[in-house]
């Protein structure tokens, strides 16, 4: 696809990208943005969001203004992930925020649903994370019908994933200059 293509229907390509505000979703915006940009598509950075409790708890007791105080902080984070994600400049892209109410694997599969739009998702958390939590990465290479492309988690993060692990075990913590020896 070349850069200012458009669909045969006539729609703007889109670039669909998983923000939950973690490490993990910002690596996926900044590759996200890049691929907007190679393909003169729209990007649209989706927050997913659930009542507390799931649709079920929020079924068996409904609180309305609690649940439309969760959707203000899920608007918050998505907002807060941006700027995070961009420093408050312009990307340079069309960008169309979306905030949706839903486990987020299938809210992210009903809105990238054109065959081509791309779907971009960050890896977060460790192995055990992964285990108790089901991967939202693996659920939309499944059940999307549009390339799913999955950023790897940054390098930091794994670094201080490590030194979260050491501090809590009250192992000693590397000086900074032995942490930069080892990254050579």
């Amino acid at each position: 696809m070349h850069g200012s293509e458009r669909h045969e229907d006539g729609a703007t390509p889109r670039v669909v990208v998983g923000v939950s505000g973690s490490l993990g979703s910002l690596a996926a915006l900044h590759r996200g943005l890049a691929e907007a940009r190679r393909r003169g598509a729209e990007l649209w950075p989706v927050l997913a969001w659930e009542p507390p409790g799931g649709e079920h708890g929020y079924l068996r007791s409904p609180c309305p203004p609690l649940l439309a105080a969760v959707r203000e902080a899920a608007e918050r984070r998505l907002h807060e992930a941006l700027d995070a994600a961009f420093g408050g400049t312009d990307p340079g892209v069309r960008l169309r925020p979306v905030v949706i109410r839903g486990e987020a694997g299938p809210a992210l599969v009903h809105l990238a649903d054109r065959p081509d739009d791309l779907l971009v998702l960050g890896r977060a958390g460790g192995p055990l994370q992964r285990r108790l939590r089901r991967s939202v990465p693996g659920y939309c290479a499944r059940r999307a019908d549009c390339p799913v492309l999955t950023v790897p988690a940054p390098e930091l993060l794994h670094d201080l994933t490590a030194l979260h692990r050491r501090a809590r075990l009250h192992l000693p913590l590397p000086a900074a200059r032995e942490l930069a020896a080892a990254k050579r």
